[in-house]
């Protein structure tokens, strides 16, 4: 499967002015700093980033502040119009649109899905829901490090992983500092107590192996791109820590294999539950099914349950600035190294 492209659906001078004044008022827009701004349709930024299939993303007022592809991104959304502002844009927006998936056609996708009653009810409770396009490297880590750990403490990982080994991310003036994720080969040299200082725990030699395995050429993330799906899960599955759900996480949210279906905890019970009745059904056989029931964007259909079950049970929106202590230690943590 080769890498998505999109074209551009900036818009012009005069509306970007309007929306711009709009934004200065509600959502903390950073005069100075390059914009470009799209229009969308069924698009729910808020829903998206918070969906638990990406970890560097945090809300500020009415925005959203991250890291995507290495980059400090700022994300405002007023109806119909999603604005973005980065201090590193590059010579064209491109990458961004392809991050956020931004001109992927969801009506298309929802068509594909079955008309049955609990993926109605997801259609209703999470309407705009996207995927998103993740860096594969970054989007592996990532899942090694979720293993039995909720959504905010993989960002609060993550986030302390980034400032110790990644690099300080130019930001506007008034920002706090930023850190881009580390490179397998920023990385591969650390030992595995460097990486536990990170709070990770036992996913820490996981994560050095992974990150070795990329280095030495034992593993090309490239080259998945290529394969049929099950091959490059079972590429992904030849890392120690890399089981089936993290395979499909990767295939689905950094790839693109829109068939891949993780299931873990949260969409195993969901499963049960809806499809069949509390029953007890095997992994393979919940996994078999998936592929046979909810189409060729079986993964946009996952993403769907396992969102609306995360906000029936209150686990979505974790609250503002909950990283902010671990930032400041690990930046004065990494200063005075």
């Amino acid at each position: 499967m080769k890498p998505f492209q999109t074209g551009t659906l900036r818009l012009g001078p005069p509306r970007m002015e309007g929306l711009l004044r709009k934004m200065s008022v509600s959502s903390g827009y950073l005069h100075g700093a390059p914009t470009a701004a799209w229009k969308i349709k069924n698009y729910d930024l808020g829903a998206t980033l918070d969906s638990g299939q990406v970890f560097r993303w945090n809300r500020v007022g009415d925005a959203w502040e991250g890291v995507a592809l290495g980059r400090w991104v700022r994300l405002f959304q007023a109806g119909n119009i999603l604005a973005a502002q980065s201090t590193d844009p590059g010579n064209d927006w491109l990458w961004l649109e392809d991050y956020l998936q931004i001109n992927v056609s969801l009506d298309s996708v929802i068509q594909t899905f079955p008309r049955d009653r609990p993926m109605i009810t997801a259609l209703s409770c999470c309407k705009g829901l996207r995927l998103l396009r993740q860096e594969p490297w970054e989007c592996l880590a990532s899942f090694i490090l979720s293993s039995t750990k909720q959504i905010t403490q993989i960002r609060q990982i993550i986030s302390l992983l980034s400032s110790q080994f990644g690099r300080l991310l130019a930001v506007p003036s008034g920002v706090k500092p930023i850190y881009s994720f580390p490179s397998p080969r920023d990385l591969a040299g650390a030992s595995e107590a460097d990486l536990r200082d990170c709070k990770m725990g036992f996913r820490a030699p996981h994560l050095l192996a992974a990150a070795r395995a990329i280095v030495k050429g034992r593993l090309n993330l490239e080259s998945l791109y290529k394969m049929e799906m099950l091959d490059a899960r079972d590429q992904l599955m030849c890392l120690r820590g890399v089981g089936e759900k993290i395979a499909h996480c990767v295939l689905l949210f950094a790839f693109g294999f829109d068939q891949a279906f993780p299931i873990d905890v949260w969409v195993e019970r969901t499963l049960k539950d809806l499809y069949f009745r509390g029953k007890q059904v095997s992994k393979p056989e919940l996994q078999a099914f998936a592929a046979s029931h909810f189409g060729p964007h079986a993964g946009y259909a996952q993403q769907y349950l396992f969102h609306q079950a995360r906000k029936q049970s209150g686990k979505v929106s974790p609250p503002e600035n909950a990283l902010s202590d671990l930032d400041t230690h690990a930046s004065q943590s990494k200063n005075t190294a």
